[in-house]
Order: structure tokens, then sequence, then C-alpha cells
């Protein structure tokens, strides 16, 4: 079976997470992989490599955990340079508590900001003010608290803190991608 046009959910990453004997969250190195992508386009060797040490193996167990994982690097690549600017970070859903979605939130944005604490100052200052803005307000995003109440406005407030790191991701990955996405139609 291919799953080479298998859309790969926060469930479907977990999944093969628990095959390798992995409790954890994807959603911390779905930050990485984003911010990994936008600044030095990780090549799926190095992401195969850098998910197997995370989760503690040497190798994916089978070709099939393979290629989920590779899919979600190439699923990730393919949105942050849509020109439908359809970017989504890899999080739990609504079949998840709010509190569960927020710490989810928490840890992406926590993958994120660690891979941009190795980016020197010299491509820093090149970044727009819009971003370095964004950027300096994913920190807040980090240390929120997800001990949340199931309310609407929680609800909405986690909506709005989550779109701001969804934009965050696309414009750094547009920054240092010029005309990647194109999402305006040159005239013929």
């Amino acid at each position: 079976m291919s799953l080479i046009n298998e859309r790969f959910d926060f469930s479907t990453i977990a999944d093969a997470f628990l095959v390798h004997g992995s409790l954890q969250s994807p959603a911390f190195l779905d930050g990485r992989l984003a911010a990994e992508l936008a600044l030095r386009d990780i090549s799926a060797e190095a992401w195969l490599e850098e998910v197997c040490a995370a989760l503690g193996v040497e190798q994916p167990r089978d070709p099939a955990s393979a290629e989920v994982l590779l899919g979600w690097r190439r699923q990730t690549l393919e949105a942050l340079g849509a020109a439908e600017l359809n970017y989504e970070p890899l999080l739990p859903d609504e079949l998840f508590s709010l509190p569960e979605r927020a710490r989810g939130l928490q840890e992406w944005t926590q993958g994120f900001l660690e891979v941009l604490t190795e980016v020197g100052d010299d491509i820093r200052q090149a970044w727009s003010a819009n971003l370095r803005e964004a950027l300096e307000d994913l920190d807040a995003v980090a240390s929120i608290d997800v001990d949340l109440d199931e309310s609407s406005d929680n609800e909405n407030d986690l909506f709005a803190l989550t779109e701001h790191a969804r934009m965050a991701a696309m414009l750094l990955y547009t920054e240092q991608h010029p005309g990647k996405p194109q999402v305006e139609q040159p005239q013929e």
C-alpha cells in the first residue's frame, strides 16, 4: 500500500511513534520540522535520522513506518510552499481536550523556537520587522498556561494562538524562500 497521497494528521504520526515504543507527542518535532524546512531545507535522510534519534531507535521499524515519517516531511514541505497558504501545524485535533490541544501548541512552539536559537544574528537581521515580531510573540505562546477550562473563550483564544503560530511558520518560510510560494500569478 502506498502512502504517497495520504494526508498525515496528528493521530497518524502519534501512532507511528507508538509503533516505535514512544508515547511522546509529535507536536514538538513538527515544530522543529517546520523551522528546519524554512531555514535549511532539511533532507529526507537527515529528517529520518532526527526522528529516529528522538524516538530512541536506530532506524524505522519497517518500510511502512519510514514511509509515514518521510511522508510527514514531504507533506509539511509541500504545504509551506503551496500557493494556497494551507500549512497547518501538526497538532491534536478536536477529539482531544482543550488542555491537551494547548499542550500540543506549546510543544510545537517550543520545537519551532529551539531551531531558531541556532540562527545567527546576521540572518535574523535580514528578517522583516513583521517576522521578528511574530517570532517574539511565539516566545509567549511557548509558555502558555495549558491548564485550561473547556470554554468557548479559551477555545477561541487557542484557535487565535494556533493561527499565529501557523502564520509565523509560513512567514519564516516565505522570507527564506523568496518567490515560494508564488501566490500571485504573473501576467502572460
